[in-house]
């Protein structure tokens, strides 16, 4: 059996019922269980964008309530070497960017980790290709 530490979490109602109504529409015993496939979910996707080096191909989606637009399209023109194409979608108050990022592995990284911190983001994925 594998040793476990117990670690404690603070989360909004609207939250803990979205992540409940998740829990039972794909089978997870509890909370927990789906807790820590979820972030081994998030450490896989950090260690394959950490483990880039050289020149790097990739490709960024990205989710941000429309509010939040102007702060996240100031950090990827910040980037502009790095992104060659962007696509950008508005649904239901949601925009939605998908990027081509070609350029140097640690250009890369930058741009995922000040995307991946803002807190206007709701989600983040990044391809390597």
């Amino acid at each position: 059996m594998i040793d476990m530490e117990i670690i404690s979490v603070s989360i909004d109602q609207e939250t803990l019922t979205e992540l409940d109504n998740i829990q039972e529409k794909l089978g997870f015993k509890s909370r927990s269980k789906l807790l820590r496939a979820s972030i081994n979910s998030f450490l896989n996707e950090y260690k394959g964008v950490d483990s880039l080096s050289g020149h790097s191909d990739a490709v960024i989606t990205v989710t941000y309530e429309e509010a939040n637009k102007n702060r996240i399209s100031a950090i990827v023109h910040s980037f502009h070497e790095a992104v060659k194409t962007t696509v950008h979608q508005h649904h239901k108050g949601v925009c939605v960017d998908i990027m081509m990022v070609c350029c140097d592995a640690n250009l890369t990284k930058k741009l995922f980790s000040e995307l991946k911190k803002d807190k206007g983001v709701r989600s983040i994925h990044c391809s390597v290709l």
